[in-house]
């Protein structure tokens, strides 16, 4: 136990100068992350995600995610005509919308039927894979998926280390993965 005389060791004690400093770094790194932006982005945090058009929404569907008592987010989604027959089909994230932790994704590929119900036509990441979708995007026929995961149960659920990358096309009358980027290391130098 130390005593009221005894200040402890001189590398336990916080003086203001470290404090002003640290300060002063995480207002920079805060400064720097809202102006750096991926080309195009015009969203900021708080906005709500942008509304499906064209496609079927992704709102209104029931996914195949056991969720328990939660309810399922749609977390991303992204519209494109992937088999080239003049119908936009939306592809969306979904996760459970458990309020804290990181839980695992779904990614699914809906249609509209002629009756006009939207329906879960094909699951491309199955949320039992652990998988969290970090980024969707759909143009010219084509859908890519930017995945994050884990190397090992140790790893903090808030923290995944893996990265990789899907893309999915149409071809001979279906939907193929045509390139998926096996997991790596997400802070790998």
């Amino acid at each position: 136990m130390q005593s009221p005389a005894d200040p402890g060791l001189p590398h336990t004690r916080a003086r203001a100068v470290h404090w002003l400093a640290t300060a002063a770094a995480v207002a920079a790194v805060a400064a720097l992350a809202a102006l750096v932006q991926p080309e195009g982005a015009t969203a900021r945090p708080g906005d709500p995600l942008p509304r499906a058009t064209g496609g079927p929404d992704p709102e209104t569907v029931s996914y195949p995610l056991d969720c328990g008592p939660h309810d399922t987010a749609v977390t991303h989604s992204a519209q494109v005509d992937l088999d080239g027959d003049g119908r936009t089909e939306t592809v969306a994230a979904v996760r459970c919308d458990a309020g804290g932790g990181t839980p695992p994704h779904g990614l699914y590929l809906l249609t509209g039927r002629a009756d006009g119900a939207v329906v879960v036509a094909e699951t491309l990441v199955d949320p039992g894979e652990g998988m969290i979708v970090e980024e969707l995007t759909a143009a010219d026929g084509t859908l890519r998926a930017v995945l994050l995961a884990y190397s090992s149960p140790d790893v903090p659920r808030s923290e995944p280390d893996l990265h990789g990358e899907a893309t999915w096309n149409w071809r001979d009358g279906r939907l193929v993965i045509d390139q998926a980027a096996p997991p790596v290391p997400a802070f790998h130098t």
